[in-house]
């Protein structure tokens, strides 16, 4: 079995030897190299041409974010970022995965080398994602123009979207060019814990419609949009009188994750049924392809990212395969579809 081959790049000794002794520890994949900074790092990417490079955000003689650029432009490859959990840190690494990272790990704020152990599993994943991904050059986030309020809705409908591995850009490009008068739209995207607000503001100052931090026992309104905290809770659609609601579950990881789209498409067929549509976006595993099934038995248009456009097809191809979506669609054309199925075709994208 051929190892997807590893370069370990962080300015902490301390992370260098963990990640090695992570990725070691698992049969199918091995550290190459370390390096401390990115100039070492770019002579032992050409002395070992690696399969995947983990990135740390912050490091010293050249910026991670700067390397990434440069990288991303010059020798396109899989980069997985490290970061601590700081508010500096989050929307660095959001910047990352618009320049092309694949995905993220994130540092235990305490406790680093027993939280990176209990990690490993993970870390693993991710490293098994990046290596199947697609490393390619995001499309340049477009400022669209933004609206004191949601014009008047053509339509009840609700739009519920799931993503994982590449899903933050991929939402990005789906949400950008809706109206502010779109459908309320639920959000799950796989993402550690403290990333999810810097994600929101930076979608929130993308799009026409307004993005949320999903709260409890909060109402679902035409015009916003509402993403489940990453790595807290669970998001749930569930009504209150006439109106939907968010409910959030705090209760333990499904399909190993928390938020799990599962969870999300379960809640909205039972909830919404046809007037509902699903969506699957790109990412690694099975989440969500049972509770789009629900859904599509429930009444509900529902629809998977295409194999061409995705950096991870896992998920998408899986909701396929069990006839969970209708179609596959592109991603450039996603928006679209979801405002036909919603009956707002006369809002052209």
């Amino acid at each position: 079995m051929k190892k997807i081959r590893v370069l370990c790049v962080d300015d902490s000794a301390l992370v260098r030897g963990l990640m090695t002794e992570i990725i070691n520890g698992h049969a199918d994949m091995e550290v190459v190299a370390v390096a401390p900074d990115p100039l070492v790092a770019r002579d032992l990417i050409k002395q070992h041409n690696p399969d995947v490079l983990t990135l740390d955000v912050e490091m010293p003689r050249m910026d991670g974010l700067d390397f990434l650029e440069r990288l991303m432009r010059l020798r396109p490859m899989p980069v997985v970022m490290i970061s601590s959990l700081t508010e500096r840190n989050s929307e660095a690494t959001l910047r990352a995965l618009e320049l092309g990272a694949v995905d993220v790990i994130a540092k235990p704020r305490q406790g680093l080398r027993d939280g990176l152990i209990g990690y490993s599993d993970l870390i693993a994943d991710k490293i098994r994602a990046a290596a199947q991904s697609r490393p390619r050059l995001a499309r340049p986030a477009t400022l669209a123009p933004k609206r004191l309020a949601p014009l008047l809705s053509t339509t009840e409908k609700l739009v519920l979207i799931g993503a994982s591995t590449g899903g933050t850009e991929a939402i990005r490009q789906v949400l950008e060019p809706l109206p502010a008068n779109s459908p309320a739209i639920l959000i799950t995207q796989h993402m550690p814990a403290g990333f999810t607000r810097s994600f929101v503001q930076r979608l929130d100052h993308l799009c026409a419609a307004q993005v949320h931090e999903a709260e409890q026992g909060q109402r679902v309104l035409p015009g916003h949009v509402y993403l489940a905290p990453g790595g807290v809770a669970h998001m749930k659609l569930a009504r209150s009188g006439a109106n939907y609601t968010i409910d959030l579950d705090y209760g333990e990881p499904v399909n190993r994750h928390r938020p799990s789209v599962d969870v999300l498409f379960h809640s909205a067929a039972a909830v919404a049924g046809k007037n509902a549509v699903g969506v699957i976006l790109t990412g690694m595993g099975k989440d969500g392809a049972q509770g789009l099934l629900a859904m599509r038995q429930a009444g509900a248009l529902t629809f998977a990212q295409d194999e061409a456009s995705c950096v991870v097809f896992g998920m998408p191809r899986e909701a396929l395969h069990i006839g969970a979506a209708i179609e596959a669609v592109p991603l450039h054309d996603m928006s679209e579809r979801i405002l036909a199925s919603c009956g707002s075709y006369g809002h052209r994208v």
